[in-house]
């Protein structure tokens, strides 16, 4: 009786291992039905097979032959050319299993990632997602929604699939994702892919490389005066290695990002973080590819001045290379709503800003007024702007949200007037002004804005302690 349980167990044993050992060949999620490739680019198509097992990678555009063999680890990749923007077409994908992809379109592929403001969709409630709904029936839409999880180390795989635009698929999916994505299916007349990777609450830590933030005492400090929650990650790298690192050998086109209210209490750390971030991005992926955000809306956070100096360092995060903000000062309806309902016009603005910047379109407003220098004429200070030349506008009355301060320090509500491109601050309380401030508080909604309708972005001229310009909101 004992030798045959010996037997039996030791044939099941045998049969284990040889199932096993004979692998077939394995794709990636993001690899499969439905998916947009990048167009024009060498893409890179991989997956696992058996250690040395010879695989082939044939698309139906040119029908062309690619071939390699697994490593010792069982790992492959091969790099094929797509062509223009079309489809649908076909991929086969064979070893000692053959895998056929259907209905892959050539096109657009963006990332969109950040918290929950890039999270929110039609089921979170947004009244836009839900007029839009008869209208999302478009089949060279198509969405990868990459669940919410964590690990410690970098992932090599990620749950998900390529889903066609329906009225059900766009209520689930991130609302600025979606419109940004109909904007440029609609100018570009190309398929565009969506990639989702965010999670509301998160801090920028979990989507950047444990070893960036670890590395860096300044990070590090930051990075344990985040509050901690039971309900969403904190630490460095966890989203980044289980939701960004399985995916950066799918060649995309650029990232948009909506993400920063939950670092408001360290922004002095948060442009050395945000800029390692995309970096790190970009280097995972091997591609320098376009990085577009948005700045963070007006909000009453209940602590002074956190929001202004978070804005702040997203603006100077915007001034590295290949990288651009939009400001939304002005689609907030209530600064007690973290999350505003106005995600059409935030995405029109990401998409104008990626029609322009990265596709050459002509003649699209997308760079707000920013502040450019300043000069003292006796006691008013002239204010210059540049992405102005057309000139400012106020709308409902003078220009508001300005403060001005003299040697003391101490800043005062002022007046302003347009004057073209810029703009005369004064008041009659300080003789000797030294510096402005422009829209500096949580909750300032600034009624100043370029003559194509965008707002102009918040700045001070002065680096004083935050402690000087009373902001109880």
């Amino acid at each position: 009786m004992k030798n045959h349980i010996f037997f039996f167990l030791f044939g099941n044993l045998a049969l284990t291992l040889t199932c096993s050992i004979k692998a077939d060949v394995r794709l990636p999620s993001i690899i499969g039905d439905h998916m947009v490739l990048q167009k024009e680019s060498n893409v890179t198509i991989w997956g696992w097979a058996n250690p040395a097992e010879k695989v082939q990678v044939i698309p139906s555009w040119d029908d062309s032959i690619t071939e390699t063999s697994a490593d010792s680890g069982g790992s492959w990749s091969v790099s094929i050319l797509t062509p223009n923007a079309g489809g649908p077409y076909s991929m086969q994908v064979a070893g000692s299993n053959s895998i056929e992809l259907k209905d892959i379109l050539i096109g657009e592929v963006w990332v969109c990632g950040g918290q929950s403001n890039m999270e929110w969709s039609g089921n979170h409630g947004l009244q836009q997602c839900k007029d839009e709904a008869p209208n999302a029936n478009d089949p060279n839409i198509r969405f990868f929604h990459i669940p919410k999880t964590t690990a410690r180390f970098p992932q090599d795989r990620c749950e998900g699939s390529w889903e066609v635009c329906t009225p059900e698929e766009m209520m689930r999916f991130s609302a600025v994702g979606y419109f940004f994505g109909k904007q440029l299916r609609q100018k570009l007349g190309a398929p565009v892919g969506l990639i989702n990777s965010n999670w509301g609450g998160t801090p920028a830590e979990v989507w950047t490389p444990r070893e960036l933030v670890e590395s860096d005492s300044e990070l590090q400090v930051a990075a344990s005066q985040i509050q901690p929650f039971a309900w969403w990650p904190k630490d460095a790298g966890l989203c980044y290695n289980a939701m960004i690192h399985p995916i950066t050998s799918y060649r995309i086109a650029g990232a948009i990002w909506y993400q920063g209210e939950s670092n408001v209490d360290i922004a002095y750390a948060y442009e050395k973080l945000f800029t390692k971030m995309i970096g790190a991005w970009r280097t995972a992926w091997k591609q320098n590819f376009p990085f577009y955000f948005v700045q963070i809306a007006p909000y009453s956070y209940g602590k002074p001045s956190v929001c202004p100096l978070l804005r702040e360092a997203q603006t100077k995060s915007a001034y590295h290379p290949n990288t651009g903000m939009v400001v939304i000062s002005d689609l907030v309806d209530d600064v007690k709503n973290i999350h505003p309902n106005n995600k059409r016009d935030v995405s029109l603005r990401l998409a104008n800003y990626a029609l322009s910047a990265t596709y050459g379109h002509k003649n699209i407003p997308h760079r707000s007024p920013q502040y450019s220098r300043m000069e003292i004429e006796g006691q008013k200070i002239r204010v210059f702007f540049d992405n102005a030349e057309s000139g400012l506008v106020a709308r409902g009355g003078g220009p508001n949200e300005f403060y001005v301060a003299g040697e003391n320090g101490k800043f005062l509500p002022a007046s302003a007037t347009i004057d073209g491109s810029t703009v005369l601050v004064f008041t009659e309380k300080i003789t000797q002004p030294v510096a402005v401030r422009f829209g500096f508080s949580n909750t300032a909604i600034p009624n100043l804005f370029s003559n194509e309708g965008l707002p102009v972005n918040l700045f001070r001229t002065d680096q004083y302690l935050m402690s000087n310009l009373k902001d109880t909101h």
